[in-house]
């Protein structure tokens, strides 16, 4: 039985690079992580929650007063961090999801960095790209419905 060799992906790609330069496949799993520890530091002391703090309000909410699917991230995470899992909720359920989401390919990305074995994640799905579009677009349009229950979703 002839072995049937697939084609390299962009992870493939990327750890022939980094074999290639010679770089220790924990530096780039460290330097997420330090971004997103900053990050978390940055809005864990920031308060997104109070009105008066240091961290910006939404961009497009400001200029252009409608709500964006990401309107409300900031204190999702907030929530979050502090174990709210219902604030989270309210602030941006998609956004939720999203970052669970961010978590299994971050996890997919180190065991393959780490153990040279392919994982398959939601992304390598076939409709995966389109079904992100299309819930992202959704989101948009529900959360600037100005009738009850889709009000309550504007934050």
């Amino acid at each position: 039985m002839p072995v049937v060799q697939r084609a390299p992906d962009r992870t493939d790609r990327m750890i022939g690079a980094l074999e290639r330069f010679g770089s220790n496949p924990v530096v780039g799993p460290a330097a997420v992580l330090a971004g997103t520890a900053a990050v978390g530091a940055l809005i864990w002391f920031g308060d997104p929650t109070n009105p008066d703090g240091h961290l910006p309000a939404c961009p497009t909410k400001t200029l252009l007063g409608i709500v964006c699917p990401g309107c409300g991230t900031m204190r999702m995470l907030y929530s979050l961090m502090h174990g709210d899992i219902a604030g989270a909720l309210h602030y941006n359920a998609v956004g939720l999801v999203a970052v669970v989401l961010l978590a299994w390919s971050f996890a997919a990305y180190c065991a393959r960095v780490w153990t040279g074995r392919r994982w398959r994640t939601w992304q390598h799905g076939r409709y995966s790209a389109v079904v992100v579009l299309v819930v992202v677009v959704v989101w948009f349009v529900v959360r600037n419905i100005p009738v009850a229950p889709f009000d309550s979703l504007a934050v």
